[in-house]
C-alpha cells in the first residue's frame, strides 16, 4: 500500500497526539488540503515498515525538545511524538535522532535536505513553506514578553518596548515578529534560547520576547529564577507548531 509521506504523517501525528498544553488543531491546512487522506490507525500501522528516515530536533525548548536531569537523555513532547509515530509506523531513525541546538541551523538542514524530518516546536512560517513541507498544526502559540523582576523598567506589555534592549532567539518566530515590529527597540539575537534568558536573568538585556509554552516552562522549572511574564499572549495564530518535512526528502512523493 502505497502513501504520499506527508499524508501519511499528518494523519499519524493527529492519531498519536493527546494535546501539549495548548489548542490542538485538526483542520486541513492550505498547504496540505490537496495532499491529505484521511487514514485509519490499522492502515497506518507498519506502513512505513523499513524506512530509514534521517530526523533531527533540538534540544532547548521545554516542554517540546529538552534534556532530562542527567543533561544526555531527550524528553519532551516532540520526542514523545517521534517515539509514537515510529511504534505506529514502523520507520526508523537513520543514526539516531540528531539534536541540532540551534533553529536556523534544523530549519537549514531541513531545506537542504540534509534531514527528512524535523520535530522541535517548529512553527510553519510562509518563508519556511517555501523550503519545507508542514503537517497539520499540533499547537497554537503566541508570543508574550519576560522581564526580570528586579528591574523596574515599566515594562507591562509588548507595547512597552520602544527604546528598550529586547533578545530573542535567531530564527524563531519571536524573532521574525521583533525584527518586522520592534523597529524602535534595540535587538539582541541570541542562537540560543537560553542564552537570552541568561542575558535577562544577569540584567543585560530588559526583555525576552518568546513562545509562551517556552517561557512558561522555563519559569516553573526553574525555582531560583527572577523572570516573569508581563501582559497578554500576542501575534496569536503566527506560531502553529507542525512536523516539517523536507521537500527533498526521496519518500515524499510515495513510500
Amino acid at each position: 500500500m502505497k502513501k504520499r509521506l506527508i499524508a501519511v504523517l499528518m494523519c499519524a501525528a493527529m492519531v498519536t497526539v493527546l494535546g501539549a498544553g495548548c489548542g490542538s488543531k485538526k483542520e486541513d491546512t492550505k498547504e496540505t488540503s490537496d495532499t491529505k487522506k484521511e487514514y485509519t490507525e490499522d492502515e497506518l500501522k507498519d506502513s512505513m515498515k523499513g524506512v530509514k528516515l534521517k530526523v533531527g530536533t533540538t534540544g532547548l525548548f521545554g516542554p517540546f525538545t529538552y534534556y532530562d536531569e542527567d543533561g544526555k537523555t531527550l524528553i519532551g513532547y516532540d520526542v514523545d511524538l517521534l517515539n509514537d509515530l515510529q511504534e505506529l509506523l514502523g520507520f526508523e531513525i537513520d543514526g539516531g535522532l540528531q539534536a541540532i541546538m540551534d533553529y536556523s541551523a534544523l530549519t537549514t538542514s531541513l531545506a537542504e535536505n540534509k534531514l527528512d524530518i524535523g520535530a522541535a516546536a517548529l512553527c510553519a512560517t510562509d518563508e519556511r513553506k517555501e523550503v519545507m513541507k508542514f503537517s497539520d498544526i499540533y499547537c497554537d502559540s503566541g508570543q508574550v514578553v519576560m522581564v526580570n523582576k528586579s528591574n523596574d523598567e515599566g515594562i507591562k506589555s509588548v507595547d512597552d518596548l520602544k527604546g528598550k534592549k529586547v533578545a530573542v532567539e535567531k530564527g524563531t518566530a519571536s524573532h521574525t515578529y521583533a525584527s518586522k515590529n520592534l523597529s524602535d527597540a534595540d535587538l539582541e539575537v541570541h542562537d540560543t534560547i537560553t542564552t537570552a534568558y541568561e542575558s535577562l536573568e544577569q540584567k543585560k538585556v530588559d526583555a525576552v520576547i518568546q513562545d509562551g509554552p517556552g517561557a512558561n516552562f522555563y519559569i516553573k522549572t526553574t525555582p531560583d529564577s527572577n523572570l516573569e511574564v508581563v501582559g497578554d499572549e500576542f501575534n496569536q495564530g503566527q506560531a502553529p507548531y507542525c512536523v516539517a518535512i523536507s521537500k527533498e526528502c526521496k519518500y515524499y512523493d510515495e513510500i
